[in-house]
């Protein structure tokens, strides 16, 4: 049995639940699913530009681990976009400060600092802090 995963901090998750593909119809179980630590990934390494070294220590692992985790999400989204399949975000080993939840739709964001406190996707204010 290997050990436990230690979290990986994150810096703000996806304010999206995930991709549909134009023109495709999604199945039910043919998702990619892709948690939130790889998002983290795929952001700090193609959208900030920041080396795998820099990002790995954002995330309070360790460079190799970083690389798994990386190349993991990738081989996911090219799998999404090769055979046409629907991309959702879901949980994983993650540690981030100030989330909340939504009593309505039920989902767990992220807010940037001074935003208004309103779920990102049905807009109702009913949210709970989840420190």
């Amino acid at each position: 049995m290997g050990r436990i995963k230690k979290d990986r901090l994150i810096q703000m998750a996806p304010h999206f639940c995930g991709f549909k593909p134009q023109g495709v119809q999604c199945k039910t179980g043919e998702d990619v699913s892709i948690n939130f630590e790889e998002y983290e990934a795929i952001n700090l390494c193609d959208y900030e530009l920041l080396t795998q070294a820099e990002a790995a220590k954002l995330m309070n692992v360790s460079r190799p681990t970083f690389t798994r985790i990386y190349e993991s999400v990738r081989r996911k989204i090219a799998k999404a976009f090769v055979e046409g399949r629907c991309i959702q975000f879901e949980g994983g080993n993650v540690a981030i400060a100030d989330w909340f939840k939504c009593n309505e739709c039920k989902i767990t964001f992220t807010l940037p600092e001074n935003a208004n406190k309103h779920c990102p996707f049905c807009k109702t204010q009913v949210i709970i802090e989840n420190n």
